[in-house]
Order: C-alpha cells, then sequence, then structure tokens
C-alpha cells in the first residue's frame, strides 16, 4: 500500500498504514488487533476514512457491526469479497491451504455462514473497485465469472454501498495502479467515482 499512501499524502491527506498478521488470527480478532491502534494515531477530530484492499475490507465490515466510529467519512474498497470467494470453497480442504492463508482465510467462503455473509449490508458510506483481469489463470477457474484471480466482480459487491466500479486490474498490484489511485482519491473527496474515465 505504500505507492498509495504517498500518492494520498500529496492529495492533503495523513494516511496511516496499518499492517496486521493476516495468517496468524480469525477475522474477528484481526479486526481488533489493527484497527484500533490506528484510530488511536489519527489526530484528534478529525475526520477518518478507511482505504482497504481485500481482506482489509472484511475486517472493517467487522469492526463496524460491533463499533462506532465518531468521525467516521468515507471507505474505498479495493478487491473486497464481501460475499466471500469460490476460491477458498473449492480449496479449503486442500492440504496446505490453512497454512498458507491462516484462519481468516477460512472464513472468506461464499457459504451463508462465512464471515463477510453475516456482516449484514453497509451502513456507512461505501465503494468498492473490482479488477477484471487475472494473472493466475488457476484459481481463476475456480470463479464462475469475470474475476481478479481472487475475488469475482460480483463477490465485491455489498448491499447498501454507494458506488462501485469495475477495473481492468488484477487483485494483488490493484492498489498500485495509478488510474485506481486517482479513483480512490476521487471518492474520498466527492463520494463518488469518476466512471466516464473508467478505462
Amino acid at each position: 500500500m505504500d505507492v498509495l499512501e504517498e500518492a494520498l499524502s500529496k492529495e492533503g491527506f495523513l494516511p496511516i498504514n496499518e499492517g496486521y498478521p493476516s495468517r496468524e488470527y480469525p477475522i474477528e480478532k484481526l479486526a481488533e488487533l489493527a484497527i484500533p491502534p490506528a484510530l488511536q494515531r489519527c489526530p484528534e477530530g478529525t475526520k477518518v476514512n478507511f482505504v482497504t484492499h481485500s481482506l482489509g475490507g472484511i475486517l472493517v465490515r467487522q469492526y463496524l457491526s460491533n463499533h462506532s466510529i465518531k468521525n467516521l467519512g468515507r471507505v474505498v474498497m479495493l478487491g473486497p469479497p464481501n460475499q466471500g470467494s469460490e476460491v477458498v470453497d473449492k480449496l479449503r480442504d486442500v492440504p496446505g491451504f490453512h497454512f498458507i492463508n491462516g484462519d481468516a482465510g477460512m472464513q472468506l467462503g461464499t457459504g451463508a455462514l462465512s464471515v463477510p455473509n453475516t456482516l449484514g449490508k453497509a451502513n456507512f458510506d461505501v465503494g468498492i473497485i473490482a479488477g477484471t483481469r487475472s494473472i493466475n489463470l488457476i484459481l481463476s477457474t475456480f470463479i464462475p465469472s469475470v474475476d481478479d484471480g481472487k475475488v469475482s466482480i460480483e463477490s465485491t459487491k455489498l448491499e447498501g454501498m454507494n458506488d462501485h466500479i469495475e477495473m481492468p486490474v488484477t487483485h494483488p498490484f490493484m492498489m498500485k495502479n495509478e488510474k485506481v489511485i486517482s479513483q480512490v482519491i476521487s471518492y474520498l473527496k466527492s463520494g463518488s467515482f469518476e466512471h466516464d474515465n473508467n478505462p
């Protein structure tokens, strides 16, 4: 997220790039580990926005399901598995999958009881960017429609979202793409994506 962090700084934002041990804990614990420390680093009284990639979007949803943020502004999610990923459905029992993806990864299936599907609709201002290109053709074979190599376009969508846009980018690299970064900035500033400029 470093490239995105630098771009946001140049636009006058104060980005706080908080990492978290994604393979070590389930989603419920990761949300409590990652988000409060980041919030504590925000200057008091300032509006708080989130820009997330993949699992990060689910952590924000998990956190907001149990907490309110007084000065919450906008949320932009990049490639979030908001309805889970078929990749998890297909590979969860393959030896080594749990080791590589951790407890949180195992919670991202498409079933009704998966964590993303139990968190409900968005009750906050969120825009979502979905990728339409894949560099992982093996994983893409498990996904029944257009995808970014990990998540289908349809699975990124979330009831209650304010805006959604598709872009020709891949899951692991979308946060470094200049046009994606431009759309993130557009949403944070205006509450909408620039659909006319969508490549």
